[in-house]
């Protein structure tokens, strides 16, 4: 995808909002997310409007990546492979569709290197 640098994972917004250092700025960066990504963090039980109007601002500048066709194939393989979590899944079935590095604080994506690109940052 032209201009995008990388697909971010859900815990990485999170952690930027809690202004952990070893994020700092990587919501600068061109990056993109899963639509899965988005209803994650605004999905959240009892989302204060302050905290959502920060979710919505920090996302502005992301491309929100569909669920596609592909996706769902890719999702229900490594789902049956690699027994992931479905949001996850469909996450790291999102950065393969568009060949995107994953930026994650997940170490569980580490087990996917090789089928996509992963960068574990260590928060």
């Amino acid at each position: 995808m032209s201009g995008i640098d990388f697909l971010i994972d859900t815990n990485i917004p999170v952690y930027v909002l809690e202004g952990h250092p070893a994020v700092k700025g990587i919501m600068h960066c061109s990056a993109a997310i899963s639509v899965i990504t988005e209803m994650e963090l605004l999905g959240k039980k009892g989302l204060p409007p302050q905290e959502e109007s920060q979710i919505r601002a920090l996302l502005q500048d992301c491309e929100i990546l569909a669920f596609t066709d592909a996706i769902k194939t890719a999702t229900i393989m490594l789902k049956q492979q690699y027994f992931f979590k479905l949001p996850d899944a469909i996450i790291a079935a999102t950065a393969k569709q568009y060949g995107m590095l994953l930026v994650t604080a997940d170490k569980d994506f580490k087990k996917l290197e090789g089928y996509i690109d992963v960068l574990i940052i260590d928060v």
